[in-house]
């Protein structure tokens, strides 16, 4: 079995994000309904419009106190209510233990495992200083630390320098339909999560797990 670089996105695939399940929890006076929260959703994260709010966030050119501030003057919410929804971020992304049985699983084939993750300064640290799993990959791109963020073709070219990927085709695991499109056109394999299972299934077809 050839070993290959598998490339794990973050949140979504190793840890859960559901930003509109997290708007409920958090914000429900804002969000009676599945249209309301779609709204609240678009208002607040700006559908990750790469010159938005939460982008600047994830480029770590702005901290939480500056997200919540930016956010409540371009929308009117309180600031008070958009600091609660930045410090429920790190309790709303539990670890997918399905997907680190998948991790183990690759590492013990032998594979290389890194990642390529949009994440600000203080979840960065918090997900290497919490995880012990964290210590699987080898190596890896936080958004906030090169000030480059996914889908920009820049930072996938800042991974394959920074983790050495020069002459290989990694394998690339995100859950962002516009991510994978990227990483295909630089040459990448792609596969979109949508569970632990179905990634499984994918990479056995690509050869990297024995199916069973």
């Amino acid at each position: 079995m050839t070993k290959s670089v598998v490339v794990f996105d973050l949140g979504g695939v190793v840890f859960n994000w559901q930003p509109e399940v997290l708007l409920q929890q958090v914000l429900p006076q804002h969000a009676p309904d599945e249209a309301a929260v779609q709204r609240l959703s678009a208002r607040i994260f700006q559908t990750l419009d790469l010159d938005g709010d939460w982008t600047q966030f994830d480029l770590g050119h702005i901290g939480p106190d500056g997200l919540a501030e930016r956010i409540a003057r371009r929308t009117g919410l309180p600031e008070q209510d958009l600091r609660a929804l930045i410090e429920a971020i790190a309790p709303h992304m539990t670890v997918k233990t399905d997907t680190v049985d998948l991790m183990r699983e690759l590492r013990e084939q032998g594979h290389r495992l890194v990642y390529l993750s949009n994440m600000p300064t203080g979840l960065a640290e918090w997900i290497e200083r919490d995880h012990a799993f964290f210590d699987w990959f080898d190596d890896g791109v936080f958004s906030a630390r090169v000030r480059q963020v996914k889908p920009d073709p820049a930072i996938f070219q800042t991974a394959v320098q920074r983790l050495g990927l020069q002459g290989q085709v990694p394998v690339f695991l995100d859950d962002m339909q516009r991510n994978i499109d990227v990483a295909v056109a630089q040459g990448w394999h792609g596969v979109r999560f949508e569970s632990a299972r179905q990634a499984r299934a994918q990479l056995q077809r690509l050869g990297l797990l024995a199916a069973g």
